[in-house]
């Protein structure tokens, strides 16, 4: 096997491989900026210099020399090397700032050409604290700076699109952003413009930045060049924390940060994954992060008289049960949801099938032609395969919203959906019959018509597993605190988060941003239990999906701990077979 010395150690390799990436698989870290897996290598930054060199051989043997130690001879290039465009070698010698001061200074000295222009805005720049050039600047850079002169004053506040909104002076000119946009996104809408310590990004005249993935050159820049228009200024990294997990906005279930303070969710960034969305995030999946925050619900509420009023959560969990205690199963329609975790919906087939009703069916959200072939997808769900593997189907949206509109139903219980909105059916077709709904946010169109609302939490509050389209099973973890949080949610909130959530000590700590919601998978069994009916699964979530995939095929091998932070491939089913 092919061997190649780095610092004096030695390592085996195969096939053909950077010495860059090469490098950073290994854990050896080399200063880069313009350098990006997924794109092509301009080795325009200058930052990942190294010296490297070939064992000597005798030009009519063949052999490698050796010296009087009986080492062998290395012959290094008379030039430094920029190690992202070195193609490995076997026997390839190579030192880095580590083991040659040659290399060292040559780091610093093109550290300080890079920041002779850049401007001293850190403690404004929404990269503080995460800019790889202020990390590289404190680690290899000089120690102060020998330009004492007017910088180059660029275009300032610049918005290049509705989203993203540029600050020339801080570029150094990696193009990573004008690479993405033409060979990842394939939009071509950046481009350079002027020459030497002039030049910036830009669109063409008249054009603007609208590409549906414009926001990943926010994430690659490697300084504050571009930035979000959203975010901008609303919070330091370290004033946030950031929880893995997944994206809700379609059936891709890309991975996520959500970044969190005082359990507002400030922004959502990619988390890599070769499996899902590698190092990308659709900007749709990102805008969606105040729908976690605003118009949420104040606690559960319940139908008196016709006047719909606030209660407390064993009020709702009695007239819940009283609701599908007192009527006939026949005539009681379940709905799951698409939006909703493998357990939950697993949970409602298990009332459903203990009460003797139907079994649940879910609502498409499907819009045809909005998907992409990439990461956008017509299915607007994240867990529509989830339901499937479940056995719950689509709803046959004209014949049961027929049924509901002639008087088939006298129950309809709406897990985390919302039926009206969805066309299902309208809000005035419900008047005659009892609604029980679980729901995120206060603009559900079904929730004045609800018998008894109970609020749910939402992706980023609690624990639980969705499968992408693609059958990938990932699950989920709380990224912020509700009202009465339970020991289950507390203890994935403690390992996942590094400063947990917001406390009393903190400055911007307020807690009317805890809502007052809880997990659908300790609604059901709180209302199984006052129908008579016990769906044993007081000790969470965890044991709820250890029984769905030991009992049903289409989900086997879906445990906690398989699925960890990357999810795990399930076993293709045919329609039909999930269950």
């Amino acid at each position: 096997m092919p061997i190649v010395t780095i610092d004096g150690t030695t390592y085996e390799y195969e096939g053909e491989q950077k010495l860059l990436q090469f490098c950073l698989n290994q854990g050896i870290e080399l200063p880069h900026f313009c350098y990006h897996p997924a794109m092509s290598i301009p080795a325009n930054c200058r930052q990942c210099l190294v010296k490297v060199g070939m064992p000597k051989k005798d030009r009519e043997t063949g052999e490698v020399q050796l010296d009087e130690d009986g080492e062998p001879v290395v012959q290094f290039f008379p030039d430094l090397q920029a190690s992202c465009t070195i193609d490995l070698q076997d026997g390839m010698v190579v030192k880095t700032h580590r083991s040659s001061e040659e290399v060292e200074e040559a780091q610093t000295d093109n550290l300080e050409f890079l920041l002779a222009n850049h401007p001293l805005d850190c403690p404004i720049c929404d990269q503080a604290g995460h800019c790889p050039l202020q990390i590289q600047a404190y680690k290899y850079g000089p120690e102060g700076s020998r330009f004492e002169f007017r910088k180059v004053h660029k275009p300032k506040r610049v918005k290049l699109g509705p989203r993203v909104t540029l600050d020339a002076e801080r570029c150094i000119n990696c193009t990573r952003c004008t690479r993405f946009t033409d060979e990842v996104s394939g939009s071509g809408q950046l481009t350079i413009a002027n020459r030497g310590v002039e030049n910036y990004p830009i669109t063409a005249p008249g054009e603007e930045f609208d590409d549906p993935y414009s926001m990943n050159t926010i994430d690659i820049c490697p300084v504050g060049a571009l930035t979000s228009s959203d975010f901008r200024f609303k919070a330091r990294i370290w004033e946030m924390s950031s929880t893995p997990s997944i994206v809700a906005t379609n059936a891709t279930g890309a991975n996520c940060h959500y970044w969190v303070r005082d359990n507002q969710v400030l922004r959502i960034t990619p988390r890599q994954n070769m499996a899902v969305n590698e190092y990308w995030l659709p900007d749709e999946d990102r805008l969606v992060y105040n729908t976690f925050n605003d118009n949420r619900p104040d606690g559960p509420h319940i139908r008196r008289n016709d006047t719909r009023t606030q209660g407390n959560w064993e009020q709702a969990y009695a007239q819940a049960a009283s609701l599908l205690g007192g009527t006939d199963p026949e005539r009681i329609l379940f709905l799951g949801s698409a939006y909703a975790t493998v357990e939950d919906n697993y949970l409602l087939t298990q009332l459903a099938d203990a009460l003797g009703a139907d079994a649940p069916r879910y609502l498409p959200h499907v819009e045809p032609g909005a998907g992409d072939d990439w990461l956008i997808t017509d299915d607007k769900t994240p867990n529509a395969e989830g339901c499937e593997r479940l056995g719950i189907r689509p709803v046959d949206e004209e014949l049961v919203g027929a049924r509901i509109a002639e008087g088939a139903y006298d129950l309809l219980y709406v897990l985390e959906d919302d039926p009206v909105s969805s066309g299902l059916c309208t809000a005035d077709a419900l008047t005659d019959l009892d609604v029980v709904l679980h729901y995120y946010n206060t603009t559900n169109e079904t929730l004045p018509r609800a018998t008894t609302a109970l609020p749910a939490a939402m992706i980023v509050e609690t624990v639980g597993t969705y499968v992408n389209q693609d059958g990938r099973a990932q699950r989920v973890r709380p990224a912020k605190e509700i009202q009465g949080v339970n020991r289950t949610l507390m203890m994935e909130m403690g390992t996942n988060r590094e400063d947990e959530h917001g406390t009393p000590f903190d400055r911007w700590h307020n807690d009317e941003n805890k809502i007052n919601c809880k997990p659908s998978w300790e609604i059901l069994p709180e209302i199984a239990q006052r129908v008579g009916e016990d769906l044993e699964y007081a000790k969470g979530p965890k044991q709820i999906m250890d029984e769905v995939q030991s009992t049903l095929p289409a989900f086997e091998g879906a445990t906690y701990d398989a699925m960890g932070l990357k999810g795990v491939a399930l076993e293709d089913v045919e329609a039909g077979e999930a269950v």
